[in-house]
């Protein structure tokens, strides 16, 4: 099972991120602790120019961490085959609930790196570095997270066995089911549906409204509300948006979407809503850097970008599932 190539990748490429990770904040810490940029001292050169390393290489650890996170998600589908009972993704992660935990902090990181790559860019973007410290902070106490998702994905992998029997999406994610994800599945769709696309108008709304306001309040409503939407939008592909993909009312699994049958809708459904939400929560989260006179020009010019990437972001996803839900041969008043 270890020989998986998809495995293999994951499992060599995580421990070595996690190495580059472990260097980079190693250095850091020296910068985090000797840096003053208004010193025009050699140690303050030399820290200028390990600064510039320690990016460079955090930069490309945390990139290869987000592809990672998709990685993750194609070798589990990929792989259900080899279990008796496993239909899809679920199947491989049931097989050892080590994967579930791993799945979740995969996602965690996945935002977490991604928050770091932008605050490292706009760092980078002023003559004084007025980010150095925070940014080394906050790499350090981001490694934690890097180092117990290698450690969960090393869990997961080596604990699968192709003899056990594991149970798949049908038992999961059904209606009968008292768990989480059973509850989710029955949430009433008409309800579903109108939080759905109420909540994708409030964001549109907000994203317009910021790109014209000059009034901070706007940014971290679309902010609060992105993060809110992606809670929403988790909970509508299970409830509702999957069984009008399957056209089938009974079936609510996230993961079969993904498979070539269903045209791996999945993967575009899911890369546009994360991408939707993440720069929809960058225009709240850095809006205090505006009280950085050597930050406030850039920022101002990059929350537009994000506004509206996020914005574009959501409208594919929205179009997608709507363009699904209308040509389905399932109806809501069918059942």
């Amino acid at each position: 099972m270890i020989f998986h190539p998809g495995i293999l990748a994951l499992v060599i490429g995580s421990a070595l991120l996690t190495l580059m990770a472990a260097y980079g904040v190693l250095l850091g810490v020296r910068v985090f602790l000797r840096w003053d940029f208004r010193s025009s001292s050699a140690a303050q050169l030399v820290l200028e120019r390990k600064t510039s390393l320690i990016s460079s290489i955090t930069n490309y650890v945390l990139g290869f961490q987000i592809i990672s996170a998709l990685l993750f998600v194609y070798t589990v589908e990929d792989i259900h085959p080899l279990f008796v009972g496993a239909m899809c993704a679920t199947g491989s992660l049931n097989a050892n609930p080590v994967g579930w935990y791993a799945l979740f902090s995969k996602i965690i990181v996945c935002f977490a790196a991604g928050l770091w790559i932008i605050l490292n860019h706009l760092d980078q973007q002023a003559e004084d570095f007025p980010l150095v410290r925070l940014k080394y902070l906050l790499l350090t106490l981001l490694l934690p997270a890097i180092i117990l998702d290698s450690v969960l994905q090393l869990r997961y992998f080596l604990g699968l066995d192709p003899d056990i029997i594991t149970s798949c999406c049908g038992s999961l994610f059904s209606e009968a089911d008292v768990s989480v994800a059973g509850s989710i599945a029955g949430l009433p769709v008409l309800p579903s549906m109108i939080v759905f696309y109420a909540g994708t108008a409030l964001l549109l709304s907000l994203g317009v409204f910021s790109l014209y306001s000059k009034n901070p309040l706007p940014r971290y409503f679309l902010s609060v509300s992105a993060a809110a939407f992606f809670v929403v939008a988790l909970a509508s592909i299970v409830s509702f948006i999957s069984m009008y993909i399957y056209e089938l009312p009974t079936h609510h699994c996230p993961f079969d979407m993904l498979q070539r049958e269903y045209g791996r809708i999945g993967y575009p459904l899911y890369i546009s809503l994360f991408g939707g939400v993440f720069f929809g929560l960058l225009p709240g989260i850095f809006r205090p850097l505006w009280n950085i006179p050597s930050l406030r020009e850039t920022v101002q010019r990059l929350e537009r970008t994000w506004i509206l990437l996020s914005m574009g972001g959501l409208i594919i996803f929205v179009a997608l599932t709507s363009h699904r839900i209308y040509s389905s041969n399932l109806t809501y008043f069918s059942y």
